[in-house]
């Protein structure tokens, strides 16, 4: 397997340290890693805004999923700006196909579009 282009490894890093609960429940963190025109399509349907998905994922009250694991994980630089990451979570059992958007920009790559799909096993999948 070739290594990733340094672009592709940049979002790729990003969006593992986007996992991480610690980033997950920082405002200063998330809002320094979220472009400011960041949509989210969730596992729910529910389209987020950056706004709201910062104040979601930080209130108090917020449920914690617990960590997030992630497979299969490759990207692709669509344009010297734009890398496309697609990869699989799991937590407590849920897994997803996530697909993740990154542009480069004067802070450096910033999430831009994220949508997660949730899953079964399916023995026809595509390895």
């Amino acid at each position: 397997m070739t290594e990733p282009s340094p672009a592709v490894a940049a979002a790729i890093e990003a969006e593992l340290r986007l996992l991480d609960p610690v980033v997950r429940v920082s405002e200063e963190l998330l809002a320094s890693m979220l472009h400011p025109d960041f949509r989210e399509i969730g596992t729910s349907g529910r389209i987020w805004d950056r706004d709201t998905i910062i104040g979601v994922l930080t209130a108090a009250d917020a449920p914690r999923p617990g960590p997030l694991t992630a497979s299969r994980m490759r990207g692709e630089r669509l344009a010297p700006d734009l890398v496309h990451l697609t990869f699989d979570t799991e937590s407590k059992g849920l897994r997803s196909h996530r697909s993740s958007l990154w542009r480069l920009t004067g802070r450096g790559w910033l999430l831009y579009f994220h949508q997660g799909t949730p899953f079964i096993d399916d023995p026809f999948a595509e390895a």
